[in-house]
């Protein structure tokens, strides 16, 4: 499996439960940590946590795989699910505003927005 292929599950997964603004980052360029962000919007704190699951049932379904680390998905703000190689995260509208990943890590080509 490659990690696009991984980025690409999780999208779709995300989308299924009506996630907004998704989008692929590349940061293979930019850290050592992973090559990939995805990243997503729920309107409320319940969606948030639906979003999380969501994910992790699918990528376990598909891939076998657990995430290596989950962290905030109770709370509903902002939560990350991490796969090694690609990193969700998952925001309230208020929260993805405030931290605003997409600035802080896009290099004006790294960006593709998920559409199916």
């Amino acid at each position: 499996m490659e990690s696009m292929e991984l980025a690409r599950a999780c999208c779709k997964a995300l989308s299924a439960k009506k996630g907004q603004d998704i989008v692929i980052l590349d940061v293979s360029e930019q850290t050592v940590v992973c090559s990939y962000f995805v990243i997503a919007s729920g309107k409320s704190t319940t969606q948030v946590r639906a979003l999380g699951d969501s994910v992790d049932e699918e990528i376990k379904k598909q891939f076998g795989l657990d995430p290596i680390r989950t962290e905030g998905l109770r709370e509903g703000r902002w939560g990350v699910i991490d796969y090694g190689d690609v990193v969700v995260h998952i925001f309230n509208e208020e929260s993805r505003l405030f931290y605003y990943l997409e600035r802080l890590w896009d290099s004006g080509k790294n960006i593709t927005k998920y559409e199916e």
